[in-house]
């Protein structure tokens, strides 16, 4: 059962007039909030999020109970309190600490419903039970059914983001391996995940790969499926290797890579997800898989130096579809990033999109620009660019080849992705041999740019002493730079890999986002995570749910949505608040 938003149509429980005259209001108010949500949104496996609203209005303790009791069997993650009235606070209260909780007060003049909701958020904030107070800027008359847009906004902003939290718990993280190349900020951190994700870590070794390869663990029919229509879709690009491979002389031949790094993706996929066809094998522990809900490979360096690299896999999984069609991205974090596989897992939860993963690897100025190229940046490019890239394990989804209605480039959420996108998208990546200076087994890495103009988030997640987890985004633009531009930086780095050009929207008044450089300078790591769509208001308030506080953001002041009582830990500062009301919160778990 997937994770459930609870209405809760709180009423005034005075009989012999009040109550009665206001029964139809506030279940119409219910009603209204699930249809809402329910046509609006939808779960990470592309069915429609499910609302259940309490079995009766909510006049006092018994049937706050009564709602709680009967929440308590349909896997209800947040509540969302609705009412037009004045209302008992503490009667009607959800105490329960491990649901998500809104409020939606109706503004309107013939009962004082604005005064319940600030009473209840007054009672919220001295229950150290946060909750998200919602309330139309217009005033509306008592017989007012519909939802005024602001509302509607700050109703689906909350239960998008209670869902998220809900899809999370009791979910796993697999490692396949262990840190890559010592990169400290990349390591799993097994608290952060229990205490503020509600996730379960679980560690799997390399060789449990091929063990699985030796043993044929694997669906053979979905492999041979699976290499004929790679062979077909996925043509090899250039092999910039000319020296004997001296330090690994017996790498595979091309066409054993091939096969290789197929039977990996499926066997990676197996290990996080299970397979039901491994237990007709009689493999039954097998199939059972991890109950991931992401995961990480190392690779580098001690299965790199040997065996084919995870490119081919980590793209595809994390790609919108496959040789079955169109399918959920399986996230997987290249060099076992756990935090930045964080940061994609969000993003891929609030929109059902797939999320680019990349070092945040170069700054260039329009000065060096010139310099390099002797031409002088234009457009969004015009004040600098961020390059995004990393060996080849970037969604395909990346290069921006998908069209909407009005034949612009998008990221789609994968149920939306279409044949003609799913051509396109393949047509515009091709699949270099591996650099064998850096990884002396092999493989293919996805190649590919960015060839649509589009609006992302860049993300991340990391970990400070003393402070714990903090957020870091960065709402902005993919950018298109001509061929003699693009093609001189992209091969300083390396050219057999997929590039995005990024530019963050800047801010004046915010010191991280003064200028371009300022972005770079203030990230946190060396790897970040781009998804589809100016998604930081959605991200802030999940944020606030899982109590992260947000170091760094150019979300609009009037746009950010946070529980209500983070007002109490200061209004002038909203950035210190946050951190403070985090802090005495401390994590959701």
């Amino acid at each position: 059962m997937n994770p459930r938003i609870g209405i809760r149509p709180v009423i005034d429980g005075r009989q012999f007039g009040i109550r009665e005259s206001l029964e139809v209001q506030t279940m119409n108010m219910a009603k209204s909030a699930k249809e809402l949500i329910e046509s609006s949104l939808r779960y990470p496996d592309g069915s429609p999020v499910e609302c259940v609203i309490g079995p009766c209005t909510i006049g006092g303790g018994a049937e706050a109970f009564k709602t709680e009791e009967f929440f308590s069997t349909q896997n209800v993650c947040a509540t969302l309190y609705v009412t037009p009235c004045w209302c008992y606070g503490m009667e009607t209260m959800d105490t329960n600490p491990m649901t998500v909780k809104a409020v939606w007060g109706f503004n309107g003049t013939e009962r004082p419903g604005a005064v319940y909701l600030a009473a209840i958020m007054a009672a919220h904030a001295q229950k150290g039970l946060p909750a998200f107070a919602i309330y139309g800027r217009d005033v509306k008359d008592a017989d007012d059914t519909s939802i005024p847009e602001d509302v509607k906004e700050k109703i689906l902003t909350f239960a998008k983001c209670a869902v998220a939290v809900g899809c999370m718990r009791n979910k796993a993280y697999v490692n396949i391996g262990g840190v890559a190349m010592g990169i400290g900020g990349s390591y799993c951190n097994a608290d952060f995940m229990q205490h503020y994700l509600g996730i379960r870590p679980e560690w799997v070794d390399m060789t449990e790969i091929l063990r699985r390869v030796k043993l044929g663990i694997y669906d053979k029919a979905e492999y041979e499926k699976a290499l004929a229509w790679t062979k077909a879709n996925c043509p090899e690009g250039m092999d910039i290797n000319t020296a004997p491979n001296e330090g690994n002389p017996d790498v595979m031949s091309k066409e054993e890579q091939w096969e290789f790094c197929v039977k990996m993706t499926l066997i990676i996929r197996d290990i996080m997800l299970g397979n039901e066809k491994l237990d007709e094998m009689g493999w039954h522990e097998e199939a059972n898989g991890r109950n991931a809900i992401y995961g990480g490979f190392q690779g580098q360096r001690q299965w790199t130096d040997w065996l084919p690299n995870a490119d081919f896999a980590e793209s595809i999984l994390n790609t919108t579809f496959d040789w079955n069609g169109n399918k959920r991205p399986s996230i997987l974090a290249t060099e076992n990033d756990g935090l930045n596989g964080t940061a994609m897992l969000f993003g891929n939860l609030l929109t059902g999109t797939a999320s680019i993963f990349a070092d945040v690897r170069t700054y260039w100025s329009p000065e060096a620009v010139e310099r390099v190229t002797g031409i002088k940046p234009t457009g969004r490019a015009a004040n600098g660019f961020i390059h995004l890239i990393n060996s080849g394990a970037a969604a395909l989804d990346g290069t921006g080849a998908a069209k909407d209605e009005n034949g612009n480039g998008v990221m789609k959420p994968w149920w939306d992705v279409t044949e003609e996108d799913k051509k396109n998208i393949l047509a515009n990546a091709d699949w270099c041999q591996a650099n064998l200076g850096y990884f002396r087994g092999g493989g293919f890495s996805s190649h590919f740019k960015t060839i649509a103009e589009m609006p992302v988030t860049m993300i991340r997640v990391n970990i400070i002493d003393g402070v714990g987890p903090v957020l870091q985004l960065a709402e902005g633009y993919t950018v298109c730079l001509p061929d003699e531009i693009h093609k001189p930086l992209d091969e300083r780095t390396d050219k057999t890999w997929p590039t995005t050009w990024f530019v963050p929207n800047l801010v004046e008044g915010k010191a991280a986002f003064k200028d371009v450089y300022s972005v770079m300078a203030n990230w946190g790591a060396n790897h970040g995570s781009l998804t589809y769509g100016h998604i930081g208001r959605e991200l802030i308030a999940l944020a606030s749910m899982l109590r992260i506080p947000v170091a760094m953001h150019n979300v609009p002041d009037d746009r950010i949505f946070r529980p209500h009582c983070w007002s109490g830990f200061g209004t002038a500062d909203l950035e210190g608040a946050d951190y403070r009301a985090c802090a005495h919160y401390g994590s959701l778990y």
